[in-house]
């Protein structure tokens, strides 16, 4: 037994440093690529039609200002379409109707379309809407964001390309100062769009659309098979099955889109889980079409890293429940050292995690303070996810079907708006006991690493601590 169990975490240590050795990896390539940034080969002379899609369900609170902000795109009326898809079923279809009916009195061309069923839900409301849509560009915002009124001009002139079949702005955060949650968010999110992104296109490797805040050709929709709803990350989806039909792809930083980051705990979770779930379901349907495509190797290992990069979740509960066992084992050893393999795994893995953030904060803020201050939670963070996204990574694996949760959004800026007395709020999950019997789990294995004075493991006992304490009190605590 001690064998196995010795070999269990060297394996499972292992693969999280290989994910580790991706991620610096993608460091690389950025700092190779940071400023090969792409223009577009020319502009066009008269700017085409652009059907600007709102997809919604019950966003009484943000519903208005996404439409306002929509209107004041500085793109010419006659050549935008606006229309929104509103699935909702509380006071948003009110609000919704309302709001177009007013741009529709400004000169704007707006449609407000309803559906009762949701089917495909927001695949599906994509997908009518394109069946009706007049532009050959088509742009896609979720209810959270903001439109700057420079975004669409910044994107169209990349498709004077024919080549280019989507082209993605970069998210920007609007109430990243809320609170210590959303900034510990905005870090992990400007690390995908900073790093991941940039890497991964300016290299010629796959990246995905995310969903929002990007432009499409129709025609590349079309050629790849349309919106499909058999993943919760239908983004995801169509992006790799554009790719692997030959459409490039085109990521332009300097266009940003502000949008409302989840300031509830239970909420981010909920957006996690809906990602990590997504993702898995998406290379269970087409890791093996990648595997066999006619496409460079580079491209083709990146694809699969970037497919599973959430099965990391999977091996970080089992490290997270080894730790006891591999601890207590090397107090019975008469060569414990022989067991200091994971130091120098665990070492590289936090160090690649620290240079890829503090890269990140570096390139858009400059000082690096806020950024050494908030890594440690946010390492925290993402260790006491492992429980909410590892479930969401089993469940796609293994074909379990569940509904398109939407992200709650509250339509917060400043901590003074609050968010608890807002109607919307997150399930509750019994994850959240586990992740609390986590965290009363490495307390007593910091407490027997204190006894027993293995001192060399205590810092990162603490990081699990904290993280799962962290996750699973906030969810208790904003639930009730």
């Amino acid at each position: 037994m001690d064998v196995f169990i010795i070999a269990l975490y060297l394996i499972v240590l292992s693969i999280l440093g290989l994910y580790g050795f991706h991620r610096s990896h993608l460091l690389f390539l950025y700092w190779k690529h940071r400023k090969d940034a792409p223009t577009p080969p020319q502009r066009f002379a008269e700017l085409p039609h652009v059907t600007v899609q709102l997809p919604m369900f019950n966003e009484m609170y943000v519903a208005e200002r996404l439409l306002e902000g929509v209107a004041n795109i500085d793109y010419p009326k006659d050549k935008l379409e606006i229309q929104v898809l509103d699935d909702s079923t509380d006071e948003t279809v009110e609000i919704g109707m309302r709001k177009a009916a007013e741009l529709r009195e400004r000169g704007f061309d707006v449609s407000y379309r309803h559906r009762e069923d949701r089917h495909g839900y927001k695949a599906g409301a994509l997908e009518a809407g394109l069946r009706d849509a007049k532009g050959d560009y088509v742009m896609v915002f979720d209810a959270d964001f903001v439109p700057t009124p420079s975004i669409v001009k910044d994107l169209i002139h990349f498709f004077t390309n024919p080549k280019v079949g989507m082209v993605q702005a970069r998210w920007g955060h609007l109430n990243r100062d809320y609170s210590v949650l959303t900034r510990v968010q905005s870090m992990m999110l400007d690390g995908h769009f900073v790093i991941e992104h940039i890497a991964r296109n300016r290299s010629g490797r796959f990246f995905n659309f995310n969903g929002t805040a990007g432009i499409w050709r129709r025609s590349t929709i079309i050629d790849a098979g349309g919106w499909q709803h058999d993943t919760l990350t239908e983004d995801m989806d169509l992006s790799f099955r554009a790719q692997l039909r030959g459409w490039e792809f085109i990521y332009v930083p300097t266009a940003i889109a502000p949008a409302e980051i989840p300031c509830e705990m239970n909420s981010f979770k909920g957006q996690q889980f809906r990602w990590a779930k997504g993702s898995a379901q998406t290379t269970r349907k087409l890791l093996g079409v990648v595997l066999k495509a006619n496409i460079p190797l580079k491209v083709k290992i990146e694809c699969i890293f970037h497919l599973t990069n959430n099965f990391a979740y999977v091996f970080l509960v089992m490290l997270a429940l080894l730790q006891l066992p591999n601890m207590l084992m090397r107090q019975r050893m008469n060569r414990p050292e022989l067991l200091l393999l994971d130091v120098p795994l665990f070492a590289s893995t936090c160090l690649s995690i620290i240079v890829f953030y503090l890269t990140t904060h570096r390139a858009l803020y400059g000082n690096l303070k806020d950024a050494v201050k908030r890594l440690p939670l946010m390492m925290a963070l993402s260790i006491g996810l492992s429980v909410n996204n590892a479930r969401a990574v089993i469940e796609g694996l293994f074909g379990m079907q569940s509904e398109f949760v939407r992200t709650p959004k509250h339509g917060v800026m400043l901590r003074e708006d609050g968010w608890s007395l807002k109607r919307y709020k997150a399930a509750k999950h019994l994850g959240t006991y586990v992740e609390l019997a986590f965290g009363v789990y490495f307390a007593i294995t910091i407490a027997l690493a204190v006894v027993t004075g293995a001192w060399i493991n205590i810092p990162f006992l603490v990081l699990f601590l904290v993280g799962f304490l962290y996750v699973g009190a906030l969810s208790l605590h904003q639930a009730r």
